[in-house]
């Protein structure tokens, strides 16, 4: 085998590979899919049937906290001018 039909092997046999790959990540991404449906329609079910969770209790120092939150601005640098 020449160089280049060398190459033309390797990158063949990179296709392949990667191919599988993502074969696997689509697999992979499904049952990932899957489960995440089936939890959200069991979040809805909970929700429907009247299932809450407790609010969660403001405390003095998280009341500061939010109170002290600077808002800072974002501009934009002023050109500057060149010089000819």
């Amino acid at each position: 085998m020449n160089e280049q039909q060398n190459h033309l092997s390797q990158l063949i046999e990179q296709r392949v590979a990667l191919s599988q790959k993502l074969e696997g990540i689509q697999t992979q991404t499904t049952r990932t899919r899957d489960l995440m449906l089936k939890t959200q329609g069991a979040i809805e079910y909970l929700e429907a049937t009247g299932v809450k969770l407790p609010e969660p209790e403001v405390t003095e120092e998280a009341e500061t906290e939010v109170s002290e939150t600077e808002v800072v601005e974002e501009t934009e640098p002023k050109k500057q001018k060149r010089k000819s």
